[in-house]
Parts: C-alpha cells; structure tokens; sequence
C-alpha cells in the first residue's frame, strides 16, 4: 500500500470497533486513526486515543464531554461532543475511508453524511442498508463512493464477485450458524431466557447482534441488506444454516457453477480485507486446518421456530418503509427482551403487529425514513 490509509472508525468502543483497531495497530505501515467515536463508553475512547492518537475523537453522550475533553487536550487531541458532532466529524478532508461499525438505526445519519462527502465506506451497520438500502446505493452511486461490506456473509459474497462483475449471478446463498437454538421447537423457546440466547456457539459479539443471530432476525436483515449491496431480486437470495460457520457464504452464477469463501470463524478478517482492498494483506490469524473440520453439514432455515426470517423476507418483499419498521420494532423488542420485559417468541409476535399497523410507503424520502422509525418504535413499545 503506497499511502497510509487515514480511518474514521465510528463505533470504535464496540465488537466491531475494537477488532479493527486491532486490525490498524496490526498493519500500522497500512493504517492511521484519524477519528475515533463513541456513544458513551468515555474510558474506552480515552484509552483508545491515548494508545493510537488520532486527530479528534466523538463522545456521542454529552454528559462525558468533560471528561474525555481534560484528558486528551494536553495531546492535542481535539475533542467533541454530541449526535450532531458524531454526524459531521465524517465531514473532515483528512479523512480517506470511514469504518461504519455503531450498532442498529443510529448509524444511518453519520454514514449517510460521508458518502455525501464523498468518503470510502467499510460498512459494519447492516442496518443502514436495511432501513434506507434504497436511498443509500443511490446517494453512493451518484457521488461514486465504494461501500466494502464488513459483515463476514456479505465480505464472502464480495470476495466470490471480485473479477466476476460482468457474469450474472443466479442466486447467493448467505450461511447461518443457526445460533444457540438451532434444532429447537417453539415450546422450547417460550421459556428461554437471555443467558442461553447470549451464548452464541461460534462468534463472540455485541448483545444486539447475538440476540438477532438466536432470533434469525439477523439472517433477516442480511437478506435486506445484500438485496441493496450486490443489487438482486428477492428470489435471488437463499438462507442455508450451516452450524459449523465455516462456509461465510456462496455465489451460484448462471452457469450452475458456484463459488464460496471460507476460513475460520474471525471478525478481523473481513475487517481487514474491506479496509485494505483491493489488497490482501499478511497476518498471522489461525489458519483452518480441513482435518479439524472432517464434516461440513448444511441444512434448511426453520420459519415456523424462527419467524423473524420470514417477516424479514415479507419486508423486503413489500419494500417501501416496511423494513425500516421492521428493524425499529426489532431494536425495540431486543431491548425489552434483554431487560426481561418480553419473552423470546414474543419478539416477533410485536414486530409482526408493528409491521401490520404502521402506514405503507412505497418511495420515501429521508425525513420519511425518520417518521417511520420513530412511529415504529413508539407502537413497538406500546405493544409491550
């Protein structure tokens, strides 16, 4: 790599924030940290500049301004606050790919921001994609801005497209572990509690996300998301379980002939591939031996157990506003169930509702985006 690229990580006190990090102190002659950002984790960010020194850093929660501000002006580290400062740092000329990594809705407005501003974008916010996939592929068309996905399914994807642009892809298969939960019925599932469904067989991760890998709900929003990054039809998308997490996922071409990408269950490694493409740089992350592995098993989704699949393929198929709702109520309910508010089958019971009660809109802008997640959310906490 001839210049160091200059990385915006946002979200930097996350799972995904955290890897990348890693992955830059990693490959220093590669990367920099330009701007760090958080919502409130003020410790973290503050250890986190000490260690890397970027230009400025973000502190989403107004109240830790202070704080980080006292301990990092004497390195010359500027210092913000706030959602609106979290939305415009990405503005910042010195800036060459941003790593979009905050969780859930929150992301959509910084992210937004940077491809109008003509930023590179690692995307590790699915839901950006999922409630304004629409709205995002244009915006980073118009301004010619590349978005490298971040998500294991969707970097594999990428990576068995590179040097196929001009082939015609009949069908992706996007693999899942099928969670803690896989193999069981509902009456299982009723009494589950968030211990068990916080124990994820493969991958280590925020709670948000684990709990939308033991709902199937973030296989649903994969589904959403790829239809948006890879530009497919509904029908041209299949979920295959895949327990072993091997396989991150498959390309059929109009040939019959497929193509997957495969490799040890390690968030670092697409992080890395998305931030330093085109090239593959060198690491030392443990290889994937064939002779651990003697069976690789694959086996159909189960809708009726998992119904946050299905309702994600209606939204999707619906399109519109619908999986903007869709991932509202989700956020909604997740927290409520990770709070002991809601039992885990009720989940989807709530979305379900939401999705059915908020007004259906087939084009809509920005500001129509914002109604509808918020509509959404206040009728998902109703329903609770």
């Amino acid at each position: 790599m001839k210049d160091k690229k200059r990385i915006a990580v946002i979200g930097s006190t996350g799972s995904i924030g955290t890897q990348a990090l890693e992955v830059i102190k990693e490959h220093s002659e590669c990367f920099e940290t330009e701007v760090l950002v958080a919502h409130s984790n003020a410790d973290l960010l503050i250890k986190q500049a000490l260690e890397l020194n970027p230009n400025a850093v973000v502190i989403g929660d107004e109240s830790k301004y202070a704080q980080v501000k006292e301990a990092l002006i004497p390195h010359d580290i500027k210092v913000f606050a706030g959602a609106k400062a979290v939305e415009q740092i990405v503005e910042m000329e010195t800036i060459d790919l941003v790593l979009a990594s905050i969780v859930g809705y929150a992301g959509l407005a910084s992210t937004i921001n940077a491809i109008k501003h003509k930023k590179q974008i690692a995307l590790a916010n699915k839901e950006t994609m999922v409630v304004a996939g629409e709205l995002v592929t244009k915006l980073a068309l118009d301004n010619a801005v590349n978005i490298y996905p971040v998500d294991s399914e969707h970097s594999a994807i990428f990576q068995c497209l590179a040097g196929e642009w001009e082939n015609k892809v009949e069908k992706i298969y996007l693999t899942a572990s099928g969670g803690p939960f896989r193999g069981k019925d509902k009456s299982f599932l009723e009494t589950v509690k968030k211990e068990q469904a916080l124990k994820h067989p493969n991958w280590v991760m925020g709670s948000k996300i684990t709990i939308d890998s033991a709902s199937l709900m973030n296989k649903g929003l994969e589904v959403i998301e790829a239809k948006w990054l890879f530009n497919l039809e509904v029908n041209q998308i299949d979920v295959i379980v895949h327990p072993q997490s091997i396989v991150h996922s498959l390309v059929q071409f109009e040939d019959g002939s497929m193509k997957a990408q495969m490799g040890l269950p390690d968030m670092k490694l697409p992080i890395q591939y998305a931030m330093a493409y085109p090239e593959r740089l060198k690491n030392n992350f443990p290889r994937f031996n064939f002779l651990n592995y003697p069976n690789l098993t694959f086996e159909k989704a189960d809708m009726e157990a998992f119904p946050n699949l299905g309702l994600a393929f209606e939204a999707i198929k619906k399109g519109g506003n619908m999986p903007c709702v869709l991932n509202a109520a989700n956020e909604i309910v997740v927290q409520a169930f990770l709070e002991d508010k809601i039992g885990f089958l009720e989940m989807s019971s709530v979305i379900e509702k939401t999705l059915s009660k908020v007004a259906f809109i087939k084009s809509p802008g920005y500001s129509q985006y914002i109604d509808s997640d918020r509509e959404a959310r206040i009728l998902a906490t109703e329903l609770i």
